[in-house]
């Protein structure tokens, strides 16, 4: 039987293959600059769209604000992982930022936020969504994930890191 991109193998261990299937190259960015919550979450809205020109920028914009007034996204150790529905959406969208500088979050542990999973997806998608989320908490708990996503030298090694190896295999 197929093991699942990026699932554990029966010895544990990840296989090579996409972890994070919902991103492209082009969903990662690796210094992004914003002071505030909010400017964090229209510069990603700004990212967004420019994967997905069919969206709408104050519509993914207004979706993550609203998500954020129902409890902050920011879950701890310098993570958000702000996330939506829209309609209009044909497919899960994924963007990974690292900030320039960490800002205030109203992150769970009251620690500043310097990296954000931008997860958008279509209104009607259901439980995709939901496993979406799971995916990027399972990467999250890898040891040292955290540290190479922050030592990652640009964006290519950032989607590297991401997508095709573990976090034990990559660099």
């Amino acid at each position: 039987m197929a093991r699942r991109p990026g699932w554990p193998s029966p010895t544990g261990r990840r296989s090579d293959m996409p972890v994070l299937e919902f991103l492209s190259p082009d969903s990662v960015v690796s210094s992004l600059r914003a002071r505030t919550k909010k400017a964090m979450l229209q510069e990603l809205s700004i990212q967004a769209v420019r994967q997905l020109p069919a969206l709408d920028e104050r519509e993914v914009f207004e979706t993550l604000l609203q998500r954020e007034r129902l409890g902050s996204t920011g879950i701890g150790d310098g993570v958000a992982i702000p996330h939506g529905k829209l309609p209009g959406l044909d497919r899960l969208f994924g963007l990974v930022a690292r900030l320039e500088k960490p800002l205030d979050f109203d992150a769970l542990d009251g620690q500043p936020v310097d990296i954000a999973f931008l997860l958008l997806a279509p209104e009607g998608a259901g439980a995709d969504h939901l496993k979406a989320l799971a995916q990027v908490a399972r990467l999250l708990r890898e040891p040292g994930i955290l540290e190479r996503i922050r030592a990652a030298r640009d964006a290519s090694a950032l989607y590297a890191l991401l997508t095709h190896t573990s976090a034990s295999q990559a660099a």
